[in-house]
Formats: structure tokens, sequence, C-alpha cells
């Protein structure tokens, strides 16, 4: 049985209730509120060094949701790999 312990902590919780509202899952929110709440990291200030998931081939979206763990990617055309992605 988990305890208070095991349980993850949010560090930033109003940015991850906003990242909620917006849609985000749990994870993703709790991903980002807690990388906001880190002075080491700096989330707004990475990214926009890869090309969007639409310049993509299908076989690289694919691989990337292997490695993040989405389930029925195989069947997934290359618009549905996009949009779990994004969701997860």
């Amino acid at each position: 049985m988990p305890t208070a312990k095991d349980e993850p902590r949010i560090k930033d919780e109003d940015t991850y209730q906003a990242l909620r509202r917006d849609g985000a899952s749990k994870e993703k929110a709790a991903r980002i509120a807690n990388a906001k709440a880190n002075d080491s990291m700096k989330p707004s200030k990475k990214g926009g060094e890869s090309q969007p998931y639409e310049e993509w081939t299908r076989d690289d979206l694919y691989e990337r949701a292997r490695e993040i763990g989405i389930e029925g990617r195989s069947k997934m055309s290359k618009k549905e790999l996009i949009k779990a992605i994004r969701n997860h």
C-alpha cells in the first residue's frame, strides 16, 4: 500500500492546475509544473530545437510513441500518432 511519502508531489500547484484545465495529462502537467518550480531548470527557455511533429516521418513518430509507451501505436496513422504524443 503506497504511503504519502511514495506519492508524487506537485511543486507548483497553480501551474499544474492551469495545465490540467488546458487539457494536459496528469503526468505532463506534473512534469512541467515541477520543472518550472526547479530553479536549475528553465522549461520556457528549452525547446524549439526540434522540428514540429508534422514534419517528422511516420516511422520517427512511431519510434517516439514506442519510447513513451503509447499503446495501439502500430495501427495509428501519422495524424493519430501526433495527437497521441501531444496528449501523453
